[in-house]
């Protein structure tokens, strides 16, 4: 099909505040609640239809910018800003493609963050969900499944000088030969204050939900784990035996270690893994590690060879994934791979998706990662495992089923649509609707429905219309910018 040219005609920012089950510690911060962004919005088509659309993704503090200077309140108006100068930027343009939209206005939109000090990481927020409400809309206007959209191209993607390196490549034909996953494996977090037995309990959540690894593994009975380091070897080595201790119980299992920025360079990554081989009860666990991801602090990653570490295994940028250049910038210093998340687009899914099949075609052993952000049951969750799906993915990160107890903070109505909607997805339970994991596996059968991934739409009155964001601050810039330790493309 010919890609339908719209015009965004009206776009509503809202949020709604949640609650962890669990704290969740990743890099430098312990989470215990958030605020999810969802954003919805209108478009026309040519032919005069319209079509409303929805995208949802929690503010989420110390990943997107990690300055310990900036409080999570400011790192959440960072993400609000972002979304902001995206919105604005789409209700001014013209008719396009929703591919169009997205591609023509990526270098307004990190110049226009770039100007208020937000990094490309950040700026790509705003822009990822404006993208997924739009083909979300889209899809639904035409009555069309993302898997059947997208085969069709329906978002008219083509080569574009925001990724050079792809011109000539025949997107057409690489959707068109897409066979979305009907399941997927959970790969299950073990953040870096998870209790791994009984006996690492300070207290109990008293909601009958599996809390230790042990219980985890007892009762989701997970083939695929995540496993945080912290860059420190002696306190991770201590910590990975005692996970081995509990998984090396199970017939099979495959883990990836995720460093998040913890090391100043691959020297410090590799003295773990020589760590690691050096310690007899790591064996089975090291030999089940697929990938590392993200290990240098993004401000060297992308000047530091890999050569060393990706000798022992192949290893993927993360953080590192701000400008759309990262990934071809990363596989020419040793690495294999870039993750998926629905938070830094779809289309960039899309376009590194593209790299990875151009790349091994001449010889190369390159691959995407579906990792995870805390997707919360619903919106968030539902379009990010279409996205993983869309690419043929075997296995995906998923924790905020773990984190967050179901739909904890929406109301119990919209809770229970969706499980009526999607009941290969979502179990019902003594504590309300939940993801339901067969031996580890998601069923995805039911988001094959018009739209990105969902029918249905939270309730949006039991939200709160977002606050105008409070950025850049109002001394600002300050003397030191552009600070030193930013990629290139952020600097002003």
């Amino acid at each position: 099909m010919s890609a339908p040219r719209v015009t965004v005609t009206a776009i509503e920012r809202h949020e709604w505040p949640f609650t962890l089950r669990l704290p969740f510690r990743f890099g430098v911060i312990t989470v215990t609640h958030g605020r999810q962004t969802v954003l919805r919005l209108r478009l026309r088509d040519e032919a005069g239809g319209e079509a409303w659309g929805v995208a949802a993704e929690s503010l989420a503090a110390k990943w997107f910018d990690k300055d310990p200077a900036l409080s999570d309140a400011q790192n959440e108006d960072q993400l609000r800003r972002s979304l902001e100068l995206a919105s604005a930027a789409t209700l001014a343009a013209g008719a396009n493609t929703a591919f169009g939209h997205s591609a023509d206005s990526y270098a307004e939109q990190v110049a226009a963050c770039a100007a208020e000090g937000l990094n490309p990481l950040v700026a790509s927020y705003g822009r990822a969900l404006v993208d997924r409400a739009v083909l979300d809309a889209l899809l639904k206007r035409h009555g069309l499944s993302v898997f059947a959209g997208m085969r069709a191209n329906i978002g008219g993607m083509a080569p574009h000088a925001v990724a050079p390196d792809l011109a000539g490549f025949d997107f057409a034909a690489l959707l068109g030969r897409l066979a979305p996953a009907r399941r997927i494996h959970a790969r299950h977090t073990v953040g870096l204050v998870d209790p791994i037995t009984a006996a690492d309990q300070t207290g109990r959540v008293a909601d009958g939900l599996p809390e230790t690894l042990e219980e985890v593994a007892a009762t989701y009975r997970h083939r695929y784990w995540k496993l945080k380091v912290a860059g420190q070897v002696e306190a991770d080595i201590d910590r990975l035996c005692r996970i081995a201790a509990v998984l090396d119980r199970l017939h099979l299992y495959h883990a990836t270690l995720d460093g998040n920025e913890q090391y100043a360079d691959a020297e410090g990554a590799v003295a773990l893994w020589r760590a690691m081989e050096a310690e007899p009860r790591l064996a089975r666990l090291r030999a089940s590690i697929l990938f590392i991801e993200q290990p240098v602090t993004r401000a060297r990653a992308l000047e530091t060879g890999m050569a060393a570490l990706a000798a022992a295994r192949p290893v993927i940028i993360d953080e590192s994934d701000g400008a759309l250049d990262a990934f071809p910038r990363a596989r020419a210093l040793g690495y294999a791979g870039v993750s998926s998340k629905s938070c830094k687009g779809l289309w960039r899914s899309l376009v590194n998706l593209a790299r990875c099949r151009a790349w091994n075609t001449a010889g190369g052993q390159h691959f995407l990662s579906g990792e995870d952000l805390t997707t919360l049951a619903g919106v968030s969750l539902q379009q990010d495992l279409a996205l993983v799906a869309l690419l043929g993915l075997a296995h995906v990160e998923r924790n905020g089923h773990h984190f967050i107890d179901g739909f904890a903070g929406r109301p119990k109505a919209e809770a229970v649509r969706f499980m009526e909607a999607h009941p290969d997805l979502y179990a019902d339970t003594p504590r309300g609707p939940r993801l339901r994991l067969r031996e580890g596996l998601l069923e995805l059968g039911s988001l094959d429905r018009p739209g990105l991934g969902t029918s249905e739409e939270p309730d949006y009155r039991a939200m709160e219309a977002m606050p105008p964001a409070a950025w850049p601050p109002a001394a600002w810039p300050p003397a030191t910018w552009p600070p030193a330790t930013w990629p290139p493309a952020a600097r002003g």
